[in-house]
């Protein structure tokens, strides 16, 4: 199997709402390359195939999306410490002890679309720092959004470098405007969007990172299509309840592991 293969075949996004629809063909949909390594930005796999994006928080355990739980969990590694999917030099690949997400998630709803994976070993990288309390980030402000999203829809390739994109937040009301009756946006996400055309996180990308003024903010849960102008994205906002959820997972791990 090359390495793209598993992506062809298995797409990111599993419901209605996160349907494939109208991507370009260009990274992270209008995307450039991201220059600099950060090295707390992590590429999650199954059998060695990105599926998707992640934060390191803690020196073992990722921040995701709970739609990325993938089975079993001895396929899935995560890739730490590279800009390149194919040109891994110096990068650290790791197993998965557990994945954990709250019980009130819902893949349909996309509620608390939230997960930690506490990896098998701590590793060798700085970690993202958390935000200590809920930001307010008011409609407006630019933000950057950053995945090894597909290039193109129909073939379901990631790409190979790693690509950021400048986004917009949007107003909740609006957002959910947008969506209508197909989700409810609650207090608990976040959206964002840009104006242009064919410019906007795609398969690939979702559990990846939303920065505000390098704050970290949220992580990617979907959209309706890939950069369809006035679809905005959604993520699962690091409100105080999500905050707090973190916090008290780590926690308790930390306490299981000291006894």
């Amino acid at each position: 199997m090359d390495v793209h293969s598993y992506l062809i075949i298995y797409p990111f996004l599993l419901v209605a709402f996160f349907k494939v629809s109208d991507c370009s063909e260009v990274s992270i949909v209008g995307g450039k390359d991201v220059k600099k390594l950060e090295p707390w930005m992590v590429s999650i796999q199954k059998d060695e195939n990105h599926v998707c994006g992640g934060i390191l928080i803690k020196d073992q355990w990722v921040l995701t999306a709970a739609h990325c739980k993938h089975e079993p969990i001895k396929s899935v590694t995560v890739l730490i410490g590279t800009l390149s999917l194919s040109k891994t030099k110096g990068s650290q690949r790791v197993g998965i002890l557990s994945f954990e997400h709250p019980k009130a998630y819902n893949n349909q709803t996309k509620r608390d679309d939230i997960m930690l994976i506490k990896l098998n070993k701590k590793v060798k990288a700085k970690p993202k720092k958390l935000p200590k309390k809920e930001q307010d980030f008011r409609p407006g402000t630019k933000c950057v959004v950053t995945g090894w999203g597909t290039k193109n829809s129909k073939v379901l390739q990631a790409s190979d470098k790693l690509q950021m994109l400048d986004v917009t937040i949007v107003d909740k009301e609006l957002c959910e405007c947008f969506y209508k009756d197909e989700l409810v946006i609650t207090n608990d996400m976040l959206c964002t969007r840009n104006t242009e055309k064919n410019r906007g996180p795609c398969q690939g990308d979702t559990g990846g990172p939303l920065e505000c003024k390098k704050n970290l903010v949220g992580v990617v849960s979907g959209s309706r299509g890939c950069g369809v102008p006035g679809k905005p994205t959604v993520y699962t906002f690091l409100s105080k309840k999500h905050i707090f959820w973190i916090n008290n997972m780590l926690k308790k791990q930390f306490n299981r592991t000291t006894y």
